[in-house]
């Protein structure tokens, strides 16, 4: 827990910086007055909510911000010694969480203590990361790079490297109006590129608008779907962000108190942030310690192996899920169904060339 508390503090102190950075170099909050960029909008699908908050207020979505913030995402050198850029634990072809690693791997051969969560419909989050402790989308970068265990650098160094890069100059005067590099910029950069990763066009929402059909077996899957796990992966988010203890052993090695660690509340111990499960088919290993490898094993804990003794435990769960193995089946094939595959080949989203 103390880990997590100093990790968060770490990331507000280096918040503090930011903003004092930014001020000491005259750049205002909302950018600079009359300079020419390319306006961009989130795209709010049909039938879905509006965000309950602006990611974009005091940082207004432009094609230039967005494309500076893309080469930031795939950068090496926001990382300590070059090799891990945001890229490395969130990839593409992955739904942007990390491929087949229940950790990810970091500077001088570490490895993270949770696994890498898939960043995508950020609009919608209120609070990030599995435990909560980030709250806004331009301060989220913060606790990557100045991880020891995964980008292990210090923004000074960062901006260091960066402002020599005269391709950089010339990405931060289109999207700010001129050529001054300070992390208020690059955060904003990312928020941009970040915030507009969305994912909307899976089966499932081809279905939903009228231009597909499920099998039988996704049909009868999304009725066991809806019966058994909408209260918490409620769509059209497939998540309602909510923190939740699901019953899962503690790892004796990690001791990992989720949101508690943030809270300091007992009644947090053993909660963390109920994922979306669009793209879940990409996102393996699953839970927040990578603990399970196939959609099979998931649904199993669900029906078999949850910790019902646990004093925090959600209510929903007290009793496990009644599902037959046939049910099993079928929720396993609708789950597949919400792997949107235009977002893990869509080239606007690629590493710039």
């Amino acid at each position: 827990m103390k880990k997590r508390i100093s990790i968060f503090l770490v990331a507000t102190v280096s918040l503090l910086v930011v903003l004092l950075d930014a001020c000491k170099k005259g750049d205002a909050v909302t950018g600079v007055p009359g300079k020419v960029t390319t306006p961009l909008k989130l795209i709010i699908p049909a039938g879905w909510p509006q965000p309950s908050t602006d990611i974009f207020a005091g940082n207004p979505l432009t094609e230039e911000g967005f494309q500076l913030g893309r080469k930031l995402f795939y950068d090496g050198r926001l990382s300590k010694d070059g090799n891990f850029p945001c890229a490395s634990c969130h990839q593409q072809f992955a739904a942007f969480a990390t491929y087949d690693h229940q950790f990810s791997h970091g500077f001088n051969n570490t490895f993270t203590t949770r696994n890498a969560p898939a960043i995508f419909n950020l609009a919608w989050m209120k609070e990030m990361h599995w435990d909560g402790g980030i709250n806004h989308i331009e301060v989220q970068p913060l606790a990557p790079i100045t991880n020891q265990n995964e980008m292990a650098e210090s923004m000074i160094n960062v901006l260091l490297k960066l402002k020599p890069d005269t391709a950089y100059a010339r990405l931060f005067t289109s999207a700010f109006g001129d050529a001054t590099i300070n992390s208020q910029r690059m955060l904003k950069a990312l928020a941009q590129y970040m915030g507009s990763i969305q994912s909307y066009n899976s089966k499932y929402d081809q279905v939903k608008r009228g231009e597909a059909a499920f099998t039988v077996s996704e049909q009868n899957g999304y009725t066991t779907f809806k019966a058994k796990c909408n209260s918490c992966h409620t769509e059209p988010l497939f998540t309602d962000n909510s923190f939740r203890n699901n019953g899962l052993a503690v790892d004796p090695f990690l001791k990992d108190v989720g949101r508690m660690g943030i809270t300091g509340n007992p009644s947090d111990s053993l909660k963390f942030k109920v994922p979306t499960l669009r793209n879940v088919e990409l996102t393996f290993p699953y839970m927040h310690d990578g603990r399970a490898f196939s959609l099979s094993q998931v649904i199993d804990h669900y029906r078999s192996f949850i910790h019902t003794e646990q004093a925090t435990i959600d209510p929903l769960l007290k009793n496990k899920l009644l599902i037959s193995d046939q049910e099993k089946v079928d929720l396993a094939n609708f789950l597949r169904s919400l792997t949107d595959k235009e977002l893990l080949k869509d080239p606007r989203f690629a590493q710039p060339l």
